[in-house]
């Protein structure tokens, strides 16, 4: 039984790997500078003090948390040698990356936790959006401070638990295999290696359940809140200024469904040999873990006008 995971999906970037370490940590410190100081000029800026701008700091809190899991790991690893010890599964070859199985699981967890919990925030920010135009004589006691509070608490542990226990599933399952197609770790790559057969098939069912109520339950709710404020907005003649304020918000929203995407892609394609196929699926990785945190900042920090004018007047202060 195998304690450790080699992750072979360096294989593919190891030709470029001179390029991709200094483009890599760049892009990190870029996320970690961007987040920090939008969640600082909300936390210190009295006029942000709003749930749609809280909601914006913990979204941008999880993105700093995301990227601290996973570019110090991909920097070391590509950075690294090649894998000691031999590997039982059909690939092998410089560029694969053998990691610890305690270490891939806590990987995996916050991962995971950090995904699900990013989008359940993005459903309280829809509720925000949806109440504040639909209702707006009643919004000050429907999104009270407390209601907001419990949001943001819900928001984080309910799939801290909902992952949690998916972790005490995978922890019990033994590895017959140790290679995977990946740049990192998540609960399928553990599924995919173990022959734990029924145990193997109950872990996969809960994870399909999980990835319903952490994913497309928020997710549809999302869809459903903005489809009925672009409803209100076209047909009750409300101003375009209240639908403006949602198209940040539904811009994130897209970055994580397409995200979402290219890593079930990648999942369905990891598997099958060849080399322009595991290229594409070691592509569609990076994209999953570069784009959403790129782009929260981007988008929240230069489209969302509020927080721009209070960046800007931070800036000129700094000067």
């Amino acid at each position: 039984m195998n304690s450790s995971v080699v992750l072979a999906g360096f294989q593919q970037l190891t030709p470029v790997r001179w390029l991709l370490v200094p483009l890599f940590f760049c892009v990190w410190i870029f996320i970690l500078l961007s987040d920090s100081l939008i969640v600082f000029v909300i936390i210190t800026r009295r006029i942000l003090h709003k749930p749609m701008f809280i909601f914006i700091a913990a979204v941008l809190a999880n993105s700093f948390t995301a990227s601290c899991t996973i570019f110090p790991k991909l920097l070391w690893d590509l950075g690294s040698g090649p894998v000691s010890g031999p590997v039982s599964g059909p690939v092998s070859g410089p560029g694969m990356v053998r990691v610890p199985l305690s270490s891939c699981l806590a990987q995996a967890f916050w991962l995971h936790f950090i995904g699900s919990s990013s989008f359940m925030l993005l459903g309280a920010m829809s509720l925000d959006r949806l109440l504040s135009i639909t209702r707006p004589l009643h919004y000050a006691v429907l999104m009270s401070a407390r209601r907001v509070v419990c949001l943001l608490l819900f928001c984080w542990l309910f799939p801290l638990l909902l992952i949690g226990f998916m972790m005490a599933l995978l922890i019990q399952l033994p590895l017959c295999r140790d290679v995977v197609q990946r740049l990192y770790c998540d609960p399928y790559t553990v599924t995919s290696l173990s022959c734990a057969g029924g145990a193997a098939q109950i872990a996969v069912l809960y994870g399909s359940v999980a990835m319903v109520l952490g994913l497309f339950v928020p997710a549809g709710f999302v869809m459903f809140s903005y489809a009925h404020i672009l409803w209100v907005c076209v047909f009750r003649s409300f101003s375009r200024r209240a639908l403006h304020t949602c198209v940040p918000h539904i811009a994130v929203f897209l970055n994580y469904v397409l995200s979402c995407a290219f890593d079930l892609l990648h999942r369905r394609i990891s598997s099958t040999q060849g080399h322009s196929v595991q290229l594409v699926a070691t592509v569609a990785s990076l994209i999953m873990v570069v784009i959403p945190t790129v782009f929260n900042p981007l988008v929240y920090g230069l489209k969302v006008s509020e927080i721009h004018r209070q960046l800007r007047a931070l800036l000129r202060q700094m000067r």
